[in-house]
């Protein structure tokens, strides 16, 4: 009985983590008209370090990393996705940037292939076409009203696959806990760069990420907090799930995070996603299940 109740709880764990990484990312919207992307991630990273370094006192994981110079390098690359991944929240339908950004798996397989020497099947290869059709179904591009910014979420999606690489190459051995604090400084610092260069004028959600430091709300900061704590809560289910389960059986379960998000996006927003752009997320959960479950030998 007990070899079936790990692999459901871990499973259940990833499916939680992303119901709630799905409701906090469209949180962001809340901040889009008024705040700043800069602003946001400043304020975001200050509140889930409070909470990590709390959790540290408390003796649940260790902050600082082995080696700063590996931590530091990867937590450069995943700022820049997450940067990107936030900034089309404003201006892009959620169900679009999330699909987009799930492209990663697809990159992470390429990665292995060109760069480490990996041998690719057929069914990868196929995969991987069947991924990046599913992303152009989402986005569908109008060759005669082409629009580029539509393809940024899977830059995203890019950036995070290097990151996720670097992760394995260069910081094996390090804790989460360390590897999360590493990557919320880099957003800080970037936030604060961001705020001290653009100017802290301006309203609506097209140019939240060209603004500095804005006025700060009671509302903004609570939206702001709610998001940070939304994204902890989802990370550390997402962690659980991996320290009981196997990675190869519970990785597949990220793929709801197109479904919660877009379902949320929808009642909170009346974001719906049309039957084109539905199926080429279900090609993209294919094609990510197919790579997760069978990776390049």
């Amino acid at each position: 009985m007990t070899q079936h109740i790990a692999p459901t709880r871990a499973a259940l764990c990833i499916l939680a983590g992303m119901a709630a990484l799905g409701l906090s990312d469209n949180f962001t919207l809340y901040v889009t008209e008024d705040g700043s992307l800069w602003q946001f991630h400043l304020l975001r990273s200050a509140v889930a370090l409070a909470i990590m370094q709390g959790l540290a006192i408390f003796g649940i994981g260790a902050i600082r990393p082995k080696r700063p110079w590996a931590v530091l390098a990867r937590s450069i690359i995943q700022a820049i996705a997450m940067l990107i991944y936030f900034g089309c929240l404003a201006i892009l339908p959620v169900g679009l940037v999330v699909a987009g950004f799930f492209t990663s798996p697809l990159f992470v397989a390429l990665i292995a292939v060109v760069f480490q020497g990996k041998r690719i099947t057929l069914l990868h290869a196929c995969a991987i076409v069947l991924g990046f059709a599913g992303a152009m179904l989402v986005i569908r591009p109008d060759p005669a009203n082409l629009e580029w910014v539509a393809f940024l979420p899977i830059l995203a999606g890019l950036f995070y696959a290097i990151g996720a690489v670097a992760t394995r190459a260069w910081c094996e051995g390090e804790g989460t806990v360390a590897l999360t604090a590493g990557f919320f400084v880099m957003l800080a610092i970037m936030g604060a760069v961001g705020c001290l260069v653009f100017p802290g004028v301006g309203a609506g959600a097209d140019g939240f990420a060209a603004r500095g430091w804005m006025p700060l709300s009671v509302d903004l900061m609570f939206w702001i907090s709610m998001q940070a704590v939304g994204t902890l809560i989802g990370i550390m289910l997402l962690f659980r799930g991996y320290q009981i389960g196997e990675a190869s059986s519970v990785a597949v379960f990220e793929f709801s995070l197109l479904i919660f998000a877009s379902a949320w996006a929808w009642y909170l927003w009346g974001q719906a996603v049309p039957p084109l752009g539905l199926f080429g997320m279900a090609l993209i959960m294919v094609s990510g299940a197919v790579i997760a479950l069978r990776k390049p030998a």
